[in-house]
């Protein structure tokens, strides 16, 4: 489905919104629990990737010595997280599959590191990449060296299933890790379930132990998701609450604080809604983002989109591994702002630059998100200086807020079901031409 989305046509005074909780913190905590004798089942959002974990898990558990055949679709850390949970827990036998994009996001590293410690992993398909087959059993665990300039999944994967190996394991990290953030994140759940790790800048030990149960939820508010509210906030001028993200979280994204202050957004404690932010309007914009997104690359649609919008020249590096998310996003969040007249440079295979000269368009946009959720969030605001804006495949950010666009309409948004015809060609779902607000008979 496509929408044709407008902005809001009065200023938003008072907006007031929800992010969904963490899917980067449900998703540990659900692998968790499940190596966990007697944990309760953790409390998660409500979206695809963590419902796509959880029905593995499951099956996982309920299947003893069977072999389980499982699709990840295009959930990237349930492939990780489930490759080394399984190859782990002995006994445990599963083929792990996923979409045809899966199939193109390499895991090497990964598997390297985990036959290192004894595990029985065989690739079905091309070498480096899933499918797998996994079969589980007591690992010897010890010393590897891990890659993680490609994901910090990675290390996150083998730091959970460590202490069920004989020896424990330490993770030698080459090179700098990217979302560093949030294996902090990793070992910060592992610490509240009993299990301690040492940490120098590039290796992390965790002896051979046994998890307990968390004192507490780990649930939280998705930072990653907030960052498309800054971005209406910055676009509209508005005022917008944020309800349910946690100030002081570990994730990697609450650094949209800092980040979007430079945008011409300052964030408070909001005085009506108490644990909740609120996003104001400054006239404080940098003249130019020049950012280092290694720890956050999550935060690159939502920025370079917001920044391209407001006449920012940007340059944003550390995004090596955007290459491989659900869409070579680096490449597409440059043929996507082409098409708002944004000629952007990419800097190799890290970063992407922008050096605010804008080019004539000869289409109205059509968007294409390429099934990436966080590409289709960051786009759809474009709508406040682009009325009519269209958006295709909107059911793919069902993979981390299915209630995005119900937020949108909250503020003031409107959202109209379009088609697309092969030929650039805009029209209702029955066919009869979409005319936008305006003079009677405008062609969209």
């Amino acid at each position: 489905m496509n929408y044709s989305i407008f902005g809001p046509e009065e200023l938003i005074e008072e907006g007031l919104v929800e992010v969904p909780l963490s899917k980067s913190v449900a998703n540990r905590a659900l692998v968790l629990a499940a190596m966990t004798p007697g944990a309760p089942s953790p409390v998660c959002p409500d979206c695809a990737d963590t419902a796509v974990m959880r029905r593995a898990l499951d099956a996982l558990a309920g299947a003893g010595s069977d072999e389980v055949e499982i699709n990840v679709d295009n959930c990237g850390t349930a492939m990780r997280f489930l490759t080394a949970f399984v190859a782990a827990r002995e006994g445990c036998r599963a083929v792990l599959s996923g979409s045809g994009r899966m199939a193109e996001r390499p895991i090497e590293p990964l598997v390297t590191a985990l036959k290192a410690c004894g595990a029985d992993i065989e690739y079905l398909g091309r070498e480096g990449y899933p499918p797998l087959r996994v079969s589980g059993r007591r690992l010897r665990g010890g010393e590897v060296t891990v890659d993680a300039t490609v994901s910090s999944q990675f290390v996150s994967a083998l730091l959970m299933a460590a202490p069920l190996m004989e020896q424990g394991l330490t993770v030698n990290l080459s090179g700098e890790p990217v979302s560093a953030p949030y294996i902090s994140l990793t070992l910060s759940m592992m610490d509240r379930r009993g299990i301690a790790a040492e940490r120098s800048p590039l290796s992390v030990s965790v002896a051979p132990g046994s998890y307990r149960a968390p004192s507490a939820d780990d649930a939280e508010g998705d930072w990653s998701a907030a960052a498309f509210f800054y971005e209406i906030t910055a676009l509209t001028a508005g005022w917008i609450t944020v309800r349910g993200l946690d100030a002081a979280s570990l994730q990697g994204d609450a650094r949209a604080v800092n980040y979007f202050a430079q945008l011409g957004v300052v964030t408070e404690p909001s005085e009506s809604e108490p644990g909740a932010i609120e996003l104001q309007p400054s006239p404080e914009v940098f003249g130019r983002l020049d950012l280092d997104l290694s720890d956050t690359p999550d935060m690159a649609p939502a920025l370079a989109v917001c920044a391209a919008l407001l006449g920012v020249p940007f340059r944003l590096t550390g995004l090596k591994g955007l290459a491989i998310k659900e869409c070579d996003r680096l490449h597409a969040i440059a043929a996507e702002l082409d098409k708002v007249g944004c000629s952007c440079e990419l800097i190799r295979d890290y970063g992407i630059e922008w050096d605010g000269r804008r080019h004539p368009v000869a289409a109205f946009p059509v968007f294409d998100p390429r099934g990436d959720h966080r590409l289709a969030m960051a786009l759809a605001p474009a709508a406040v200086y682009i009325p009519g804006a269209v958006v295709c495949d909107v059911e793919c950010v069902d993979k981390s807020f299915p209630g995005y666009w119900d937020a949108l309409r909250s503020l003031g948004f409107t959202l109209r079901e379009c088609v697309v015809s092969p030929q650039g060609h805009i029209t209702a779902p029955d066919g009869s031409p979409l005319v936008p607000p305006g003079e009677e008979g405008d062609a969209l």
